[in-house]
This record gives structure tokens, C-alpha cells and sequence, in this order.
């Protein structure tokens, strides 16, 4: 092992050189660059091999990969901090930091939870307290910053903010949720200036904004609804360019302790959103006047804060909130009707014991012909979904720790993700890198 002599940082070998004619993208937004957890990578190969990792502190936030930089938001001490690193590396390229005095109320870390997101110039990140930065990618510096919390007198949310901002042309979409207004909030992303504001009534949930073009229309969707007495929240479809919102559907359980937090998953003219704590999931047709009709309701297809995929007619997501009873399911797009359900044991030996694991509150990928799945514990599986069942290809023990929730970052053939807790074996909280990289489209075995 190579130590690049900087704390913290442990380099184990470089990648391999990416295969002729790869396919690459930069994973600069929430679940990805088509915000549903859909990559058009390729060749990626099945085994995985370390090739840097290095210390992190609290936190729940995905890292985000964008021109060959891996950024990544955590809390160290008293303070929230951003830091840039080579994405090949791990190599530390510059910090940035302010103090948090955020303390969760539910016993959670205080760390971050929103995914740093990128548009190729800046750096933008939203805070667990409600900072809203927005640093140079090149240099760290601050461009612009605000208190969202204090701007907007939102106060302290179940679990702080939870919910990534969307960047969208010139604007960055920030999900405020200020009860009597405003919902969602529009800033110009290069000063940080108002320019709409939409909805009210309902708090902010931890489900990300996503953009999709509608009937020739580009749309935001924001699903809301989190901390609030009498319990409100749903799907808001507001018009990206000027912050008119119309549609409402009223969609989040009655009991008090509840969130909405999976984002929107916008599939043609159609969009799926779901919750664990009761209401679960339905599919809306968007009408061309811009009418949300519901097609069908599956109460046994909830999903927490994981997104489901989308797959040739077939949705595939984790039930439930875990992190017992928390099966991969499968559920036909057309009817909403079930068609399995299954929760594999994994079966892990570590520091001399044998545990039995479940995927738990996994995330998924759907890319190159297969579905990558991260396991709540530090698992790495490569599945083949469809709808006569699931078949596991590979699996890998990265690392046994729990609350490892975040959805990995998938750029140019390199899997970037955190362990957010201590691990079994002692190991510490770390951002990790992996080469999937394969040398020719033989590099892994074929599912298709």
C-alpha cells in the first residue's frame, strides 16, 4: 500500500485505464445524471478491487464525482465540511468548513445528509441546520452562501434537511418547507438571489426534486411532507421556469412520525411516489392539462428512502422501513400488481463471527444490462432483475457497518461510496473507492 503522505488517506493501487470506447459519465446530481439511479456505463466488470479510501466523519451524504473530482460532505466536530479530493486518488485538493450546532433529536449522527451536487464550475451543498453554500469547484472558494433555515423561519425538521437540491438550467431548486410558505424555493445558482417561490402548506420530507419534460413541458416534481401537525404532504408538479404550480396530490400517512423521503420516479408521462409508514405507492398519469390521475395503488410496495428503478415495464425498490422485513420486490408498471418478493441472507464472517445479514435499506443502479445493489451493512451485489425473479451474480463484503444508506457515485468505471459508522471490525468512517473498470466489453460476464 501506498500512503501519499496526507492524514487519513490510504492509497491502495491505481485503476485500470478505462477500456476503448468506454462510456463514462460524471455523477454531479442526486441518483445520478438522469436523477433515477439509471447509468449508461460500460464495460463495468463484477469483481471490485480498493484502490483508495480515506477517514470521514459523521454524516449520511452521498459523495458526488464531477471532472474527475470526488466531493464529499461530512460533519467533523463542530463543524460541517466539504472536501474535494482526486477522484482516482483520493488525494486532498482543497477543504472548506463552517461550524453546526445541529443536534438530532432522534439519536441519529449530526452530520450532513444532502448529496453535494455539481454543475461543472460550482460546487453546491445544503447543510442538516439549513446552510446553503456554493463553493468554486476549482478552488473551494465561497461564491455565494445562505441561511435557508433562518431566511425562511423553518424550524428544525425530524431529522434536519435531508432533501439534495436540483440543479436546473440557471436555477437551483431548493426544497425550503416553510409551512405557510413557501414550499420550494427557486435561487439564481450564480448569486444565490430569489427568483420564485412555490406551494404551501407543507413541510419539507428528504425525497430530492427531480426535472422531466412533460407534453412538451419542463416540470419539477417535489415530494414533501415531513415534521407538521395536522400531518400534510405529497407530490407538488410546478413549472420549472417560473414556479407555477399545477398539480397537487395530497399523499403522506396520518401518523405524526412519518416522512416522505423517496424522490419522484418520472417514467414517460407517468410518475411513481411512495412512503413506508402507511399511504405506500402509487403511479399518476400526467394528463396533457396537467391533471395527476391515479392508475393504481400497491399499499405493500412502500419504499423508505431508497428510489426504485425503473426496468422494461417492471419497478423494482425495498419495501418497507427496516431493517428486519425490508424484501427486494418486484411490481409490474402497467397494473401495480406483485409479482415476488424476496429478502436474501448473506452470510459474513468477520473478526471471527458469523453474521446473517439482509440487503436491509439497500440502494440500487441500474447499469450495463444488470443492477448494482449496496447493502445497508457494506455489501456490493450484482443482481439480474426481472420480473420471474432475481438472480445474484456476485457479491462482495466491502465493509460490515450499518447505516450505509447512501446511493454510490458511478463515474467513468470508478464506484465512490461512504461507510457512515464504525465497523464491526473497528474500522473507521470512510469514503471508498473501487475500480470496476473492465478492459474490453469481455470483462465481466454477460447477463443479457
Amino acid at each position: 500500500m501506498l500512503n501519499l503522505n496526507e492524514d487519513g488517506l490510504i492509497f491502495h493501487a491505481p485503476p485500470k485505464s478505462l477500456a476503448p470506447g468506454a462510456i463514462t459519465h460524471d455523477w454531479r446530481d442526486f441518483l445520478g445524471p438522469t436523477h433515477n439511479a439509471l447509468s449508461t456505463e460500460s464495460p463495468l466488470r463484477e469483481t471490485t478491487k480498493l484502490v483508495w479510501e480515506r477517514t470521514k466523519g459523521e454524516g449520511y451524504a452521498s459523495p458526488c464525482v464531477v471532472a474527475g473530482k470526488a466531493i464529499v460532505f461530512h460533519r467533523l466536530g463542530e463543524q460541517e465540511v466539504i472536501e474535494c479530493v482526486a477522484a482516482e486518488t483520493g488525494k486532498r485538493l482543497w477543504k472548506f468548513a463552517y461550524v453546526s450546532v445541529y443536534s438530532d433529536r432522534y439519536g441519529f449522527n449530526a452530520g450532513p445528509r444532502c448529496q453535494p451536487i455539481s454543475d461543472g464550475k460550482n460546487v453546491y451543498t445544503y447543510g442538516v441546520a439549513g446552510k446553503l453554500t456554493c463553493l468554486s469547484l476549482a478552488t473551494g472558494q465561497v461564491v455565494w452562501k445562505r441561511d435557508i433555515a433562518a431566511d425562511y423561519k423553518v424550524p428544525q425538521n425530524y431529522f434536519g434537511v435531508g432533501a439534495t437540491p436540483l440543479l436546473e438550467g440557471n436555477l437551483l431548486i431548493v426544497v425550503v418547507g416553510n409551512i405557510a410558505g413557501p414550499s420550494v424555493v427557486a435561487f439564481d445558482k450564480a448569486t444565490g438571489k430569489q427568483v420564485w417561490a412555490a406551494g404551501k402548506g407543507w413541510t419539507a420530507g428528504y425525497a430530492s426534486p427531480v426535472p422531466a419534460t412533460i407534453h412538451g413541458k419542463r416540470r419539477l416534481f417535489a415530494f414533501l411532507g415531513g415534521d407538521s401537525r395536522p400531518t400534510e404532504g405529497g407530490l407538488l408538479m410546478i413549472e420549472a421556469l417560473t414556479g407555477k404550480v399545477e398539480a397537487t396530490f395530497p399523499w403522506r400517512s396520518r401518523r405524526y412520525e412519518s416522512v416522505n423521503a423517496s424522490a419522484p420516479l418520472v417514467i414517460g408521462s407517468q410518475v411513481f411516489i411512495s412512503e413506508c409508514y402507511g399511504m405506500s405507492g402509487t403511479l399518476l398519469d400526467i394528463k396533457p392539462d396537467g391533471t395527476l390521475i391515479p392508475l393504481w395503488t400497491n399499499k405493500r410496495f412502500g419504499t423508505h428512502f431508497m428510489t426504485a428503478i425503473h426496468k422494461n415495464g417492471y419497478l423494482y425498490g425495498i419495501d418497507g422501513h427496516g431493517p428486519q422485513n425490508a424484501p427486494l420486490v418486484c411490481v409490474e408498471l402497467k397494473t401495480g400488481k406483485e409479482l415476488w418478493r424476496e429478502e436474501p441472507e448473506w452470510v459474513v464472517s468477520v473478526g471471527g463471527k458469523t453474521l446473517r445479514l439482509a440487503p436491509a435499506l439497500a440502494s440500487l443502479i441500474l447499469v450495463d444490462g444488470r443492477c448494482l445493489m449496496l447493502g445497508e451493512y457494506g455489501q456490493l451485489a450484482w443482481l439480474d432483475l426481472n420480473p420471474k425473479g432475481y438472480k445474484e451474480l456476485s457479491r462482495t463484503s466491502l465493509f460490515v457497518a450499518r447505516e450505509s444508506w447512501g446511493t454510490p457515485a458511478l463515474s467513468h468505471g470508478l464506484l465512490t461510496l461512504c461507510q457512515n459508522e464504525v465497523g464491526v471490525d473497528g474500522s473507521p468512517r470512510r469514503l471508498l473507492c473501487y475500480d470496476l473498470r473492465a478492459t474490453t466489453t469481455l470483462g465481466r460476464k454477460s447477463t443479457d
